[in-house]
């Protein structure tokens, strides 16, 4: 039995759940979420939590069993508090911008700024310049946006410059070596 899959899921405060025709629905202060669920697996709302169990032990079913519980376990904690994803933006001139909650300017080193638009649910917070803050309920869609934003000037290995995740180290290389051998 999946030792992470056996335990059901806590419900927190405000935060409803619901299962219909193969539909998981997750209700909180934040949103809503919903995910279908594989028939290879089941899930009952119980008065402890969220409870998913596996109809057989067909390796298909038992992959999926911890999986389908770590995935409602983050749809309760995005419903209720949410989850958010930070990044730095490192060189000289570089800044970014949040117009609004839906659109992203990033100034970083391009002829013209580059302006991204999170997707549904996602919102973007630039609190000083070279910090960004995406945040939502959906993992998934949070992370996704934030390797986008990364993707445009991903940190390069000599002088470290561009757009890295909050506390992500970058190795640096060593340049050209100066000097050798005169003749």
């Amino acid at each position: 039995m999946s030792r992470i899959g056996k335990l059901p899921v806590a419900l927190a405060k405000g935060v409803t759940a619901t299962v219909n025709g193969g539909v998981v629905t997750v209700k909180g202060p934040k949103g809503e979420l919903k995910l279908p669920v594989d028939s290879g697996v089941q899930v009952e709302v119980t008065e402890k939590g969220v409870a998913v169990t596996r109809r057989n032990d067909a390796k298909h079913n038992r992959c999926l069993h911890g999986l389908f519980r770590a995935l409602i376990n983050n749809m309760v904690t995005g419903v209720s508090t949410g989850f958010a994803r930070g990044l730095e933006i490192e060189g000289v001139g570089y800044t970014a911008k949040a117009e609004n909650p839906r659109k992203l300017s990033l100034n970083i080193g391009f002829n013209a700024p580059v302006v991204m638009e999170p997707p549904e649910g996602v919102t973007v917070e630039t609190p000083k310049p070279t910090i960004i803050m995406v945040k939502g309920c959906d993992r998934q869609k949070v992370g996704q946006f934030a390797s986008e934003i990364r993707g445009v000037r991903p940190p390069e290995p000599y002088k470290g410059k561009g757009i890295r995740y909050s506390g992500e180290h970058i190795i640096r290389k060593a340049g050209k070596a100066v000097g050798g051998k005169s003749a």
